[in-house]
């Protein structure tokens, strides 16, 4: 099994254009149509067969979408990085920039005093599949949709029921809260960060930014 990557390798392997999110390092190849975004597709496929490492790929009109992570070692890994370089060089070859600046990765977490409760019902209505080595989360077997998983929390303190934990790239943070507090929010906590900070709306309701960084394990 291939060894997964902390975040602080993927990140001093410099690939330019790419960022490290919750599931996987991810990339966007603005290409202004859709004939050019095919062709890219295409020299991705033929370089991931050639690999035997393969890529979930999502092609739009004026872009494509790339993400990159070994099943196998449930992470990112050092065949994902290499591969990141092939799908850039391949980009640049065509005359374009990946750009992985604006995208996101998002979760959603049900606070519960016992996710033991309810997780059961969760993966029954979504029609998720639990995650070995992971007991306190449900996910989409397609991967389309986002995860869940259940926060525990205890029976009398106040609570909300759901909040969302959006990943980002650490670059995009400072950018993001400054536009959340502007647009009425605040930040609850940041004891934390870079780890993540607790923003809240105007009515208390809260959220989380999630990074890579400063984390004890990676995934």
């Amino acid at each position: 099994m291939a060894t997964t990557l902390t975040g602080q390798q993927i990140a001093d392997a410099g690939l330019a254009g790419w960022v490290h999110l919750s599931d996987g390092l991810r990339t966007r190849v603005p290409t202004g149509g859709f004939a050019a975004g095919l062709a890219l597709v295409d020299a991705i496929g033929a370089a991931a067969e050639q690999a035997d490492h393969h890529p979930d790929i999502d092609l739009r009109w004026g872009h494509v979408d790339v993400r990159l992570w070994s099943h196998d070692a449930d992470g990112v890994t050092q065949r994902d990085v290499e591969l990141a370089g092939t799908v850039s060089r391949l980009a640049g070859e065509a005359g374009l920039v990946p750009d992985g600046s604006g995208l996101q990765s998002v979760e959603l977490a049900l606070d519960a005093p016992d996710a033991g409760a309810v997780l059961p019902f969760w993966e029954a209505f979504l029609g998720y599949e639990r995650r070995a080595g992971a007991p306190d989360e449900v996910r989409d077997p397609a991967g389309a949709h986002p995860p869940v998983w259940f926060q525990a929390s205890g029976s009398d303190e106040p609570r909300q029921r759901w909040h969302l934990d959006v990943w980002v790239d650490p670059g995009q943070v400072r950018g993001r809260i400054d536009a959340a507090v502007a647009a009425g929010g605040r930040v609850v906590d940041d004891s934390q960060a870079p780890s993540f900070w607790v923003l809240a709306d105007a009515d208390g309701n809260r959220s989380c930014l999630c990074t890579w960084q400063d984390r004890q394990a990676d995934g």
